[in-house]
Formats: structure tokens, C-alpha cells, sequence
């Protein structure tokens, strides 16, 4: 399987949230909420209970159950964020759901997280999939940071654009792939305690456009791990020719 197949297996599972007992323009205000989640949001029917609340689910089963303010609020729910402690249930639950059409600078922020709980951890393994020489030139100074950890091993990838910039703490892996020319990746293994586990995983489908996930699921990162040290383990030198 490849990180393609894996981003279209996780677009395959759409969820399902059910909004009960609010108006219209409540049921509205989510789909705006969620219309960069591979999450379908529909307006059900509840004689009495709770104002307002919301059902997730998938395949028609029952996955968790919220209010609409705990969903909402704060803002930064919806965005990408490692901190399991800030997360409210539902966010909880769509772990491993897919985002459509983030831009590239909500992709470096989502990036930012996992870099900072790698930091923060000081040590274990963090890979972090460039797509380009020429871009991983331009945060030489944050994984030069990152790999100046005594105990973070960091390894990049990209394809041969440019020559390979002058780096000392980390290690660069120069790969003629086109999974790596489309994907950007950045996965930390959680120096091996689940809890400190985390990913994020995107394709470029338009220009500068990524779909994609990121994920808390200790099996999914280290399927990720395990796939990127099994087809990209040898370390090259030079930039070679680029990618067709």
C-alpha cells in the first residue's frame, strides 16, 4: 500500500454528523464549520431531550454525542491541532478524517504541531516529506533546530530540484518518487510512547491544494514509519536528475 492508498482509504469512511433539536440555521452554520471535513452534515428529527445537539456517526453507527457549543467553540476546534487535552469529543472522533483543499500555509501550521510535540519530547524519530529540494531550503533553520535535539533522529525527503542544501543535523533523502513529489508528510513516532504518537498526511490533487488527514492512531503512524524506512532507507548525496 501506498501513502496515496492510504489517504484514499481514510476518504473512503465519510462521517455523518446529525444536528437534533436546532433550527435550520444552526444545522447551516455547522456545514459551514465542517466544509473542509469529508463529514456530512444533516438535520435530524428527536421528540424531546437535549436543545441543540449533534450525533456523529459512521455506516449508521453511533460513534459519540455533543452539544453544539462544545463543537463550536472554541474556534480552533475545527483546525488541525495535536493537543489531545484541547480537543472536544467530537473532534475526538474525527481523527483520521479527511480535510479537503487546505492551502499551503494551513498546511505549515498543522505541520508546526507535530514539529513542536517532537521538540518537546526531544527525542524518537520525526520524518517530514518536503515534495522538493527547494522547499526543504527554505526551513533548513527549523530542522536544523529539530535535529540539534541530542535524541530526535530527523530524517526529510524530496525530490531533485535543486542541489542539495548544506545541512549538518539531520539527514536528507533524496528519492526520484512521485509519491514524494505529490505528498507532504510530517510524522512523528512518539519516541515510542502511543500516546505521543501523531501525523499529518496530505497529496497535492490542484496546485498548492492538499487533501488529505492527520492522526493520533498509534498503528496508523507507525504503518507510515515503517512504510517511509522500507521504500526510502538509503540516504543519496547529490540532487541527481529530477523527478518527470
Amino acid at each position: 500500500m501506498s501513502l496515496t492508498e492510504l489517504i484514499a482509504g481514510v476518504e473512503a469512511h465519510e462521517k455523518t454528523l446529525t444536528v437534533f433539536n436546532a433550527d435550520a440555521g444552526v444545522t447551516e452554520a455547522l456545514r459551514e464549520h465542517f466544509a473542509d471535513r469529508n463529514v456530512v452534515v444533516e438535520r435530524g428529527e428527536a421528540a424531546g431531550g437535549p436543545r441543540e445537539y449533534v450525533v456523529l456517526s459512521k455506516d449508521e453507527q453511533f460513534l459519540t454525542a455533543a452539544s453544539v457549543e462544545d463543537v463550536v467553540n472554541p474556534r480552533r476546534a475545527t483546525d488541525p491541532h495535536f493537543d489531545r487535552k484541547a480537543r472536544k469529543p467530537i473532534l475526538d472522533h474525527l481523527d483520521e478524517t479527511m480535510f479537503t483543499s487546505y492551502d499551503t500555509g494551513q498546511m505549515i501550521a498543522a505541520s508546526r504541531e507535530i514539529e513542536d510535540r517532537a521538540w518537546r519530547v526531544g527525542s524518537g524519530e520525526l520524518h517530514a516529506g518536503f515534495q522538493r529540494l527547494s522547499v526543504l531550503e527554505t526551513q533548513l533553520d527549523v530542522y536544523e533546530q529539530l535535529g540539534g535535539r541530542a535524541n530526535l533522529d530527523v530524517h526529510t525527503y524530496a525530490v531533485p530540484d535543486a542541489p542539495v542544501p548544506s545541512h549538518e543535523s539531520f539527514t536528507v533523502h533524496v528519492e526520484r518518487s512521485r509519491e514524494v513529489a505529490d505528498s507532504w508528510f510530517v510524522v512523528y513516532d512518539g519516541a515510542g510512547v502511543e500516546a505521543n504518537k501523531c501525523a499529518l498526511l496530505a497529496e497535492e490533487r490542484e496546485p498548492r491544494r492538499f487533501y488529505g488527514f492527520w492522526t493520533y492512531d498509534p498503528d496508523t503512524v507507525d504503518w507510515i514509519v515503517d512504510h517511509l524506512r522500507t521504500a526510502y532507507g538509503l540516504v543519496e548525496t547529490d540532487g541527481g536528475a529530477p523527478v518527470e
